[in-house]
């Protein structure tokens, strides 16, 4: 993964501290891939449990990590028990890194 340790932590910690400690998020996409370059920071947060506003809590998730590790781009999905599964939800969720 080409994300150092120290990022890994600051990106689980904020996600639990935005979404709640039992959120669950994994990293997908070219960061996982040890041979490419580049790239933004995909995200899936997973949540056991319904929660309001997920859109306006990925948003401030994306500005405190964005704050604490760089200005970089960085991509979140959410899904909880009521997400309609996409192509995109299943990739990310099965291809996908747990931090």
């Amino acid at each position: 993964m080409r994300l150092s340790l120290q990022t890994q932590k600051i990106i689980k910690d904020t996600t639990q501290e935005v979404f709640g400690a039992e959120a669950h998020v994994k990293v997908f996409g070219s960061r996982i891939n040890d041979d490419a370059r580049g790239g933004d920071i995909d995200l899936l947060v997973e949540l056991p449990f319904l929660m309001a506003d997920v859109e306006r809590k990925a948003i401030q998730l994306i500005a405190r990590l964005q704050l604490r590790i760089g200005d970089q781009p960085i991509d979140v999905l959410v899904i909880d028990p009521s997400t309609h599964w996409q192509s995109i939800h299943e990739q990310a969720s099965m291809t996908g890194i747990s931090l």
